[in-house]
């Protein structure tokens, strides 16, 4: 029989406590003292859980509250992090009790969409979240960093300056309110970013000493012309000196974030022109990067694929009816949800292509289905990066009524696909 282990809020005073385990099951080895005030400034109790044993804490899940950007809209969300569980009380039902507490608090809260970045990959679908977008890492050679002829209007060489655009050190700090100003712009059209409030940014730019694990301190550089900043890349540089004491410096791209193709080719020129520098690295980057097209050799990125954001409808008919959709649609789906049984059962979407349109509708019927889908799949779906038919080809999505697949598939996908750059 299995132990029932008592759940309930986080509160304030055990911040301390709460980030313990999370530092044992994710074997971290960063100062505690100094994670405790960068999480102080972030942690909100009232929206964490702890799992208790007697008086110790050994499970904890929290969330953090975003603004979610949707294909055509946004949608409130609840950023999950902090999922943990000691290792001395793994495989006794600790992690599904707290993630379907937190599930049931969501969805009494109002927040129509979870979402999650997995540690492993293996844990979430059965709690009903689906993979909503691609990344890439890619990694670039000494030797390999040539753009194409023509890239964005520009040579082909790096380092060629673009007409207008000028290329300059900045002090991050001194530029914070630009660099929130082409976040958010880009923010607007990209499904699967969110919201930075300031203390974000602050943590975001703090750059802290015992986090740089051998790296420069944080870097930027900003694309601007007469109008103001169009882009910004955080960066660090992690030395290396061979034994013939050549460089082979590792130059890492923390983010890069541009309002147009100009400014972002500019960037990318800059960057990849370094001295000193044999590989240039960047993690969590789109599956429709520029960047790949940019270069004269697309494989020279090296892009290695993995899964990037999570998405779990927590509220279906509320998530549904805040995204837009890429072709006219009205199918009747019938959803499948073990954890938020409101979720479960036949829901009529009802949506027009164009975007003067009146708000997509979603509502509970009783009539023939003509799909039939898990809330995980939907959760895949939710923000166009994967394809409706794709999953059905894997068997996760049945198509009841010849051609509805293919109609639902079809709106439901989106461009540009998803990426969350901010991992929580």
């Amino acid at each position: 029989m299995a132990t029932s282990y008592p759940i309930r809020p986080v509160r304030p005073a055990e911040l301390a406590a709460f980030m313990a385990v999370s530092e044992q099951a994710f074997n971290s080895t960063w100062p505690a003292d100094e994670m405790i005030e960068i999480e102080r400034k972030l942690f909100e109790p009232e929206r964490g859980l702890a799992a208790f044993d007697g008086g110790q804490m050994v499970g904890t899940a929290m969330s953090y509250a975003f603004e979610l950007t949707v294909p055509g809209g946004l949608a409130d969300a609840a950023g999950i992090s902090g999922v943990s569980v000691l290792p001395s009380h793994r495989r006794q039902g600790i992690l599904t009790a707290m993630m379907r507490r937190q599930l049931t608090d969501l969805a009494a809260g109002g927040e129509p969409v979870a979402a999650l970045f997995a540690a492993e990959s293996g844990i979430y679908r059965r709690y009903g979240y689906g993979i909503a977008s691609e990344q890439y890492n890619l990694s670039i050679l000494t030797g390999a960093r040539q753009l194409a002829a023509g890239a964005s209007g520009r040579a082909g060489k790096p380092g060629d300056k673009p007409g207008g655009l000028t290329i300059r050190l900045a002090d991050r700090q001194a530029v914070g309110k630009d660099l929130m100003t082409v976040y958010d712009a880009v923010r607007a059209g990209q499904p699967g970013m969110v919201s930075r409030t300031a203390d974000w940014w602050e943590v975001l730019l703090a750059d802290p000493a015992f986090m740089r694990e051998g790296c420069t301190p944080l870097g930027c550089v900003v694309a601007a012309d007469g109008t103001g900043v169009r882009g910004y890349a955080l960066y660090v540089a992690k030395p290396q000196w061979g034994e013939d004491s050549m460089p082979s410096h590792e130059l890492i791209v923390r983010e890069l974030f541009a309002v147009d193709p100009v400014a972002h080719a500019a960037l990318w020129h800059h960057l990849l022109a370094r001295d000193l520098v044999s590989e240039v690295s960047a993690r969590s980057r789109p599956a429709d990067d520029p960047l790949l097209h940019f270069l004269a050799n697309r494989r020279a990125a090296r892009p290695r694929a993995s899964d990037g954001l999570w998405i779990r409808l927590v509220d279906l008919p509320a998530a549904l009816s805040q995204r837009r959709y890429a072709t006219d649609i009205d199918v009747v789906i019938e959803v499948t949800d073990d954890m938020l049984p409101a979720n479960s059962g036949r829901w009529r979407l009802r949506a027009a292509r164009s975007p003067d349109a009146e708000q997509p509708t979603c509502e509970r019927v009783t009539g023939e289905p003509d799909i039939a889908l898990g809330v995980a799949e939907l959760g895949a779906a939710y923000l166009g990066g994967t394809r409706i038919g794709s999953l059905a080809r894997a068997d996760l999505v049945h198509e009841l009524r010849p051609g509805a697949l293919a109609v639902l598939s079809a709106a439901m996908s989106w461009d540009p696909l998803p990426w969350s750059p901010m991992v929580f």
